[in-house]
């Protein structure tokens, strides 16, 4: 990756972040909601892992794969909301060429890597309820750590493929990137060569991240709704067909600006709409997924009441 890049490293050292707005009012009122946003995704994801950690009775495949979303969605805000801090209150908003490299490839990792656990999860979810006798064969501690591999795996993979494809083409100016970070379809928009070639692979990597995961999750979910459909309990159906929702809602909004980002044509470019989008599937799901799919659930509940009241008797 480094050796494709060098050619262009020496016609562009760095780039500058538009970001949001040049209002010197509006980015402090967007700095002062987006530090509060960023603060407290970190708080709700570290606390997951936290309570996981310390609650045996929470050491179960289903949440091992919700430590794992909660560690890389912090990991995920993590890779682009501080660059976007300091912007909004320094004047000069630059990133250098190497950081933008990395930035990118971090940022397309993390994501890749929420696009299949959200498909595992899902899946998890699914022998859980259509086949609990075989739950614990089918999902044990083997099984589940080569599954978290292969997700790891795949999105290194995908990473590289997007990042070397878009950085070893010419970036000959204007480098401002009308964008908070370093994102591959704002990038591109930079290059003073034909990018025919990175919508094509960008519609059969997206296929593949994105459609094909989505895919196996409404399948699983499918599934699911049939298998509640069968409940005698009328509360018990209601309240497995919240959570569902729920789980298929946050889904929906990681998915499908994710698709639109990454598999529509360069033609189609709209750099205020993507920074919108960029958000949702960014910031928007980092910070409703512990509430979606952790504390709203009664075991990490009792698990936080359990610490809590642990820390009281100290």
């Amino acid at each position: 990756m480094q050796s494709l890049g060098r050619k262009n490293h020496s016609s562009v050292s760095e780039f500058i972040l538009l970001g949001f707005s040049s209002e010197s009012h509006v980015r402090m009122a967007l700095f002062t909601f987006f530090l509060l946003l960023y603060l407290i995704t970190l708080l709700g994801n570290g606390l997951i892992i936290t309570l996981i950690y310390l609650d045996s009775h929470l050491h179960t495949p289903m949440y091992f794969f919700l430590s794992i979303l909660s560690l890389v969605d912090m990991s995920y805000v993590t890779t682009t909301m501080p660059q976007m801090l300091v912007n909004m209150v320094c004047p000069r908003m630059t990133i250098s060429w190497g950081a933008c490299v990395a930035q990118m490839f971090i940022f397309l990792v993390l994501g890749i890597a929420e696009c299949v656990l959200y498909a595992i999860m899902a899946y998890d979810r699914y022998v859980a309820i259509c086949f609990p006798l075989h739950y614990t064969l089918l999902m044990s501690r083997p099984v589940c750590i080569k599954m978290v591999t292969v997700c790891w795996s795949i999105s290194i993979a995908g990473a590289l493929i997007y990042t070397v494809f878009t950085m070893r083409l010419p970036y000959c100016g204007p480098h401002k990137i009308n964008h908070f970070f370093c994102e591959v379809p704002a990038v591109l928009k930079l290059a003073c060569a034909d990018t025919s070639l990175n919508d094509q692979l960008g519609f059969i990597l997206g296929f593949i991240l994105l459609l094909v995961p989505l895919s196996l999750i409404l399948a699983s979910y499918i599934r699911i709704f049939i298998s509640i459909l069968r409940i005698r309990s009328s509360q018990g159906r209601l309240k497995s067909f919240s959570t569902c929702a729920s789980h298929v809602t946050v889904v929906t909004m990681f998915y499908g600006p994710g698709m639109i980002m990454y598999m529509r044509p360069g033609s189609w470019y709209n750099p205020e709409r993507d920074k919108k989008l960029a958000l949702f599937y960014n910031v928007v799901s980092a910070f409703l997924n512990p509430i979606v799919y952790s504390l709203r659930n009664k075991d990490v509940k009792g698990a936080l009441l359990k610490v809590l009241g642990r820390q009281t008797a100290q």
